[in-house]
């Protein structure tokens, strides 16, 4: 919004106060809310759909990424209760796919987040988005909203931005990063979809599929650059999620790239369709179910923090004294420019940590940011970038917000052992930190 005139928004009246503001409602942002709101601070959650979950729900990515190494469970908290309680309103399968994974329904998965909001007294403000900031001296003075209400501002003693992209950290003149170092292309888009009345009992095994696809991409049939069919179960019988689009070379920070994404998204999704229907035992009656609200964005804005994870420390296991998450997931980048994935994995067993530093912006006293666009480098980013390590992430956001606003000091300067043992006291598993 740079056309607009900055004193205008310092003059803008103020229609949101709180004492942490958590923009955007996805794993991250709903953690940060909830966790912020237990710890005692007023808390405000600010959502550009009309419902929570963002990625899970908006974006329809299932299932959850690994969560466990080793035979242990390394990403816990209030990540579990979102579990617990998907499970106790029917939303979990209990129906694990080849890699022990477990679906989550989309649909449920919005009341679990409600729900939560609503337990723990954060205050909802959905259907707004926040294209613009005012900072000055290191504190973002103001967030501005943009809604059917109109240009409004809000204020809080601290902001968590958790909106996938650094929105709000990029507004307010935070450093950042986006891509990969060498040309700054960041990984693929992909509009996750789903088939209905699937005969899985004749549908073929995955390697069987893909070479019916590599023959289909060898014919001309189809010219998704993506190098295989990714498909899973969902938490309801005959129906297929496959995660196999693949749109390349646009920006998701961007308006005409993110318009161009969801059209030649959905081409993709239905040349797909045809080749499944067509060649693919069990699909032959199968029909497309839902699509995502939104194309799935794996990598932008990486706001630079007061540490920056790299891929070293992520394949190397690294542990870090205020380590605040874990995670066991590897790095996973997908061709910015066409096909073919980069996977490298942990050490079997092996965890790594992430810093809280990384969630702390570089010139900022006031500012959290949460999820995937934290302090990170282009490889290790394709770790982290996955819903548990964000949920993680999200809640020890909140939970060090609340202890900010409390005691009035900068985010960077909290105790970090305190915070860790507060985490620790909510049901987070983190390492001994070295």
């Amino acid at each position: 919004m740079e056309h607009i005139d900055e004193g205008l928004l310092r003059t803008m009246p103020v229609s949101l106060q709180a004492e942490v503001a958590v923009i955007g409602g996805g794993p991250a942002g709903l953690c940060a809310a909830v966790a912020a709101a237990e710890e005692g601070a007023d808390t405000l959650l600010i959502e550009r759909y009309g419902f929570l979950g963002g990625m899970a729900t908006a974006g329809l990515i299932n299932p959850f990424m690994p969560y466990y190494t080793g035979g242990e469970q390394i990403i816990r908290g209030l990540f579990q209760r979102i579990i617990d309680k998907l499970d106790a309103a029917g939303g979990w399968s209990h129906r694990q796919d080849e890699w022990g994974r477990d679906a989550f329904d989309p649909e449920i998965m919005k009341s679990v987040c409600q729900q939560m909001c609503e337990e723990a007294g954060v205050r909802l403000r959905l259907h707004t988005m926040v294209p613009a900031a005012v900072a000055e001296g290191g504190q973002v003075i103001r967030a501005i909203l943009v809604s059917k209400s109109g240009i409004e501002a809000a204020q809080a003693a601290v902001f968590v931005d958790a909106t996938g992209d650094g929105d709000l950290a990029a507004a307010a003149g935070a450093e950042y990063e986006q891509g990969r170092p060498e040309d700054g292309l960041c990984q693929p888009m992909t509009l996750m979809f789903r088939m209905g009345r699937v005969d899985e009992e004749r549908m073929p095994p995955r390697e069987e599929i893909n070479h019916l696809y590599d023959e289909a991409k060898a014919r001309g049939e189809i010219d998704n650059p993506r190098e295989n069919v990714l498909l899973f179960y969902t938490t309801r019988r005959g129906e297929i999620h496959l995660n196999t689009t693949r749109v390349v070379r646009l920006d998701g920070t961007d308006a005409n790239d993110l318009t161009k994404a969801e059209l030649e998204g959905r081409r993709q999704v239905e040349q797909m369709v045809a080749f499944l229907k067509a060649q693919v035992a069990g699909f032959e009656r199968a029909y497309l179910a839902a699509t995502g609200t939104q194309i799935g964005v794996r990598e932008s804005r990486r706001i630079m923090g007061e540490y920056v994870l790299t891929g070293e420390d992520v394949l190397g296991a690294r542990k870090f004294p205020d380590g605040i998450a874990r995670g066991c997931y590897p790095v996973d980048i997908h061709n910015p420019t066409g096909t073919g994935t980069v996977i490298k994995k942990l050490p079997p067993g092996e965890t790594y940590d992430i810093p809280y530093r990384c969630l702390c912006p570089r010139g900022f006293d006031n500012l959290l940011v949460a999820g995937r666009p934290i302090s990170a480098d282009h490889e290790a980013h394709s770790s982290l970038r996955v819903m548990p390590i964000a949920a993680a992430i999200g809640e020890a956001a909140g939970v060090a917000a609340a202890i900010a606003s409390r005691q009035q000091q900068a985010v960077s300067g909290i105790n970090t052992q305190h915070l860790r043992h507060r985490l620790i006291e909510r049901g987070a598993s983190l390492s001994e930190g070295r």
